[in-house]
């Protein structure tokens, strides 16, 4: 029994020590795409928290906010093979998967090989992705699901990690998993007029690796979450769907979150923990990631709607009742 404990006050302290370099390691960064990024704190933290987590974002905002200069920095201060692809209606899904051709070999033997696509990378900004097809959608879609692709039967891996950080003009259609980018305030548009029209625009450094991101990303899945964290999840997801159980504010909501809501908010959870130099998520990080990945989980009611209610007072209401 002895040795099962000091084990594990071992394994402990190195979870403890890897957190704490992996944390200064995310704060550098951070401090990194600040320098380059104004005005936009909490658009980097939620970026940052979804690579961390794995995951993939969609930027909403109008253009000229930093949205395409904000991929193209995470892509040099992590250490990742950043690309780009201008998405238009008539890109096709070979275009951004890759295609075969047909090669003829010294002896007249004839062969196929395939051409990987522009999506072969660590990091990829997919502009203005709402302007293509459903079929160059769902191209995409299945190598952020399933870290491959499959062209002619053959199944191509991505590498690892891949991350897809899209933007999306939100006068021309609504979107999902959004990370909303809004205005700059008054002092971070002054740096902005200055930083850009100057002689030298500041440039993004490099803080990590992709080996070191991968690492973080393991850590992220590691780190402890007191039951209390995590019952304030699960009555927070479990109250925004609709029925007798969630009272008046249930009658305001057509359809709710499912459980990937309550692995979301975990894992955000502990990532904005990381960021913040803690070893372990409080319900503050629930609280302040509800809205993010709760307001693309849900519906409201045309009643609802019709009463002027709004996706974001719904969360607020929620919340106040975990709070």
């Amino acid at each position: 029994m002895a040795v099962a404990t000091e084990g594990l006050e071992k394994l402990e302290d190195m979870i403890v020590r890897q957190a704490e370099a992996t944390g200064a390691q995310v704060a550098a960064a951070k401090a990194a795409i600040g320098a380059v990024i104004f005005g936009q704190e909490k658009v980097v933290e939620q970026a940052l928290i979804t690579v961390l987590c794995g995951g993939h974002a969609l930027l909403i905002g109008l253009p000229g906010l930093a949205k395409t200069k904000l991929v193209e920095t995470m892509g040099v201060v992590l250490g990742l093979d950043a690309r780009r692809i201008q998405f238009t209606p008539d890109l096709m899904p070979s275009d951004i998967v890759g295609s075969e051709v047909l090669d003829e070999g010294a002896g007249g033997k004839r062969s196929f090989r395939f051409i990987r696509g522009p999506i072969f990378c660590q990091l990829l900004m997919a502009d203005e992705i709402n302007r293509a097809s459903p079929r160059t959608q769902s191209a995409l879609l299945q190598a952020m699901q399933e870290h491959h692709v499959t062209v002619a039967g053959s199944r191509h891996d991505v590498p690892h990690p891949f991350h897809v950080l899209a933007t999306q003009n939100p006068i021309e259609q609504e979107g999902t998993y959004p990370i909303d980018v809004g205005y700059p305030d008054h002092e971070n548009e002054r740096k902005i007029v200055f930083d850009t029209t100057g002689t030298e625009e500041t440039k993004p450094k490099p803080t990590m690796t992709a080996d070191e991101l991968l690492a973080a990303q393991r850590l992220v899945r590691r780190l402890p979450v007191g039951e209390s964290v995590v019952e304030a999840i699960l009555n927070l997801v479990r109250s925004a769907r609709p029925g007798p159980d969630t009272g008046d504010i249930g009658k305001l909501i057509s359809w709710g979150p499912s459980p990937r809501a309550s692995q979301a908010l975990m894992l955000v959870a502990r990532a904005r923990a990381l960021i913040d130099g803690r070893l372990s998520p409080s319900i503050d990080e629930v609280l302040e990631m509800a809205e993010p990945i709760l307001k693309h989980r849900m519906a409201l009611t045309f009643a609802a709607r019709a009463d002027g209610e709004t996706m974001e007072g719904v969360i607020d209401k929620l919340k106040a009742r975990i709070g």
